[in-house]
């Protein structure tokens, strides 16, 4: 009786001394700070928006897809972006042509 008290005490100091190892090796997984809530790693600049801006454009995933949020930002920044597009064109048209 006594020896399998034993062996069971020194499993559990051996159980101990892995996982205290492994938490300080490893940590929470974690190499930067969580994002404070309702904060987006989404980014675009805030002028001129490249085709490569758009292409690495990245969002949040959540449990059933895409974080709403973010998509509805980035697609009212987009056709900000178009509509100032758009405009300048026209300037530049008429411009041009000045009939």
């Amino acid at each position: 009786m006594t020896t399998a008290l034993i062996y069971l005490v020194v499993m559990v100091l051996v159980a101990a001394v892995v996982f205290l190892l492994a938490s300080l090796v490893f940590g929470r997984g974690e190499e930067l700070a969580p994002l404070p809530p309702g904060a987006s790693p989404t980014r675009l600049p805030a002028e001129s928006v490249s085709p490569d801006d758009v292409r690495d454009l990245r969002f949040q995933q959540v449990f059933r897809g895409y974080k709403m949020t973010e998509v509805d930002w980035a697609l009212d920044r987009l056709a900000t972006e178009v509509a100032r597009l758009r405009e300048r064109v026209a300037e530049l048209e008429a411009e041009r042509d000045p009939a």
